[in-house]
């Protein structure tokens, strides 16, 4: 079974963090995950080379053919992507067309193209690990569907990040994980 996970952020992530994310794009990829991403400059970029530079598998969803001189062959947005980011974007109807097209495809890089096939995790960065921004859509779409959320923009996340990829486990190994886990739940 192919494991996904989606590598997102905003285009000012800092440039510590976008190191950190070719690193990332390059472990997951050696792990056998599939990168799901959407062609941004920042944090998308840094997230597929990454990947890349490891010969890792990818699917970059676009908001249209060419967006960013991207070459991916995934920029079609259909009517079902328009309503599920109606769906979760506070102020769909005021976004200006392309917008609603970037929004469209945020969820396509968390539920797959057929929107049935989810991320196991999302990493990311926001600034303070805010739901905000294209970003944010995203986000707001992992949290509904329960979908793990590691966000480089809270120093703890980051710090997971780096022990794990230290200790050389799966981002989501269970017993890890779930110590992790407990320790939120008790604070």
């Amino acid at each position: 079974m192919d494991r996904f996970y989606a590598g997102i952020g905003s285009r000012e992530t800092t440039s510590r963090i976008i190191e950190l994310m070719i690193d990332i794009g390059k472990y997951l990829a050696c792990k056998g995950y599939i990168l799901r991403s959407g062609g941004a400059f920042g944090a998308d970029a840094a997230f597929e080379k990454g990947c890349d530079a490891a010969r890792g598998k990818k699917e970059i969803y676009l908001p249209w053919k060419g967006f960013n001189d991207h070459t991916s062959s995934l920029y079609s947005v259909n009517p079902s992507a328009m309503n599920l980011a109606e769906e979760y974007h506070p102020a769909f109807d005021n976004l200006k067309h392309s917008s609603k097209l970037l929004m469209a495809r945020n969820g396509f890089q968390v539920l797959g193209l057929d929107f049935k096939t989810p991320v196991r995790f999302v990493v990311c960065y926001t600034h303070q690990a805010q739901v905000i921004g294209g970003t944010g859509q995203a986000l707001r779409i992992a949290m509904d569907k329960k979908i793990p959320i590691i966000n480089l923009g809270d120093e703890k996340d980051e710090i997971r990040v780096l022990e794990w990829m230290t200790l050389k486990l799966d981002f989501l190994e269970k017993p890890y994980y779930d110590l992790f886990e407990d320790e939120h739940e008790s604070v």
